[in-house]
């Protein structure tokens, strides 16, 4: 399965298999206990179908005093905005309504799979691929269950490489990323 569509429609049913609410918990957990917790600021995706869910990490940041940004595409670009009350926006996809792009130390990116080496498969949007080649800097970390993970993922050269993958197992990190 070496087709990136292929292994999308795969991964996608697969994630829907695995998403339960017990998981979800573990994944978020397993994110506070993390050496990323110690950071300031965050960009967070507002999960939906069935993404590994983001809405306690993200209060669980917010009541610790962090800056949490979130998505929103604009002029079909991807940016960081802050945290504000949310709406529909591009592709449902909640997000604020304003608000400038911020930069934030990490980036939690949703995914559809990922392999050993960091390889990331993405929905083929490119957002968060052009939002990583603007912010070389930020650490970025993949949620997902365990289940997602692929033996070996096709990788383009514009594919940024995750520096880790937090499921509900636990801190999976790609020192070579």
């Amino acid at each position: 399965m070496s087709d990136k569509r292929e292994l999308r429609a795969h991964f996608s049913r697969l994630r829907e298999r695995e998403k339960s609410a017990e998981k979800d918990d573990a994944v978020t957990e397993c994110f506070l206990r993390s050496p990323y917790f110690a950071y300031k600021s965050f960009f967070v995706y507002c999960s939906i179908r069935s993404e590994a869910a983001t809405d306690k990490l993200i209060a669980a940041l917010l009541a610790a005093g962090k800056r949490v940004c979130v998505p929103r595409i604009e002029g079909g670009r991807m940016l960081a905005v802050p945290f504000a009350p949310l709406e529909t926006g591009a592709f449902g996809i909640p997000a604020p309504r304003g608000g400038e792009d911020t930069f934030c130390e990490v980036t939690v990116t949703p995914l559809l799979a990922f392999d050993g080496e960091g390889t990331r498969l993405g929905y083929g949007g490119g957002f968060y691929d052009a939002y990583f080649a603007r912010t070389p800097q930020t650490l970025r970390i993949g949620l997902a269950y365990e289940a997602q993970r692929a033996e070996k993922l096709p990788r383009a050269a514009w594919d940024a490489g995750l520096h880790a993958v937090v499921t509900e197992a636990g801190v999976r990190c790609f020192p070579n990323t």
